[in-house]
């Protein structure tokens, strides 16, 4: 069914206009962005194959360019607003949390956390640098490793908290697998990163693993 053909308080378009945003179905929102559909294929069933081929809104916003590219449907306009809105989103929780203490909201630094890792093919391992209230002042990507072992050097780690005058850091890294439990070698990187930095006053205060549709937070589970 086309868009024309539903009836006009049922268009995605119109019930958002109406009723708010949270009114629609991911694949009306979707479908918003999308505008048009493919030959023999609305606009709402091409979102909703999208979606389905993804795994959900998570998925299609966290694909990689490549897989984007390889997708039916997603010319190089439609891919280009889709990776905006990511950015957005993540320009967006990087406001939130350099304007707080990121601990007063962590739930957002694990969706900030998320945006960033936790579709990633390889494991990555990243550092938040916050100041003295516990406030945003940079993340960054330090270490790139193959898909099941990431090689962390410490002073490293030390060199860029002093760079950015860092008072506190949080760890970050992805776990491919899809699992964010904790392995014994993340277990004793951290305690390894906590030593080297209390050398210079740089406070580890959690260590954060993400996965797609899942976190953990090394601090909430007792293990810093």
């Amino acid at each position: 069914m086309t868009m024309h053909a539903l009836p006009p308080e049922a268009r995605p378009r119109e019930k958002l206009l109406a009723r708010g945003p949270a009114a629609l179905a991911d694949a009306e929102l979707l479908a918003l962005l999308l505008r048009t559909g493919l030959p023999g294929q609305g606009v709402l069933a091409l979102a909703q194959a999208l979606l389905e081929r993804h795994g959900g809104v998570a998925g299609l916003l966290h694909a990689q360019p490549a897989q984007l590219a390889a997708t039916r449907g997603l010319g190089p306009a439609r891919r280009a607003e889709l990776l905006a809105v990511l950015e957005l989103a993540r320009r967006a929780l990087a406001q939130q949390l350099a304007a707080r203490e990121v601990f007063g909201s962590p739930e957002a630094v694990k969706q900030y956390l998320q945006l960033h890792l936790a579709r990633l093919p390889h494991e990555q391992f990243a550092v938040l640098f916050l100041d003295a209230q516990n406030r945003l002042v940079a993340l960054e990507v330090l270490f790139r490793g193959s898909l099941t072992q990431t090689s962390v050097y410490p002073r490293e780690v030390v060199v860029r908290a002093l760079a950015h005058g860092a008072a506190g850091v949080v760890l970050a890294h992805n776990h491919p697998s899809g699992t964010v439990q904790p392995s014994r070698a993340d277990e004793a990187l951290t305690q390894t990163l906590r030593a080297a930095l209390a050398l210079v006053d740089v406070r580890v205060l959690d260590h954060v693993i993400v996965a797609p549709g899942a976190a953990l937070s090394m601090a909430e589970r007792g293990l810093l």
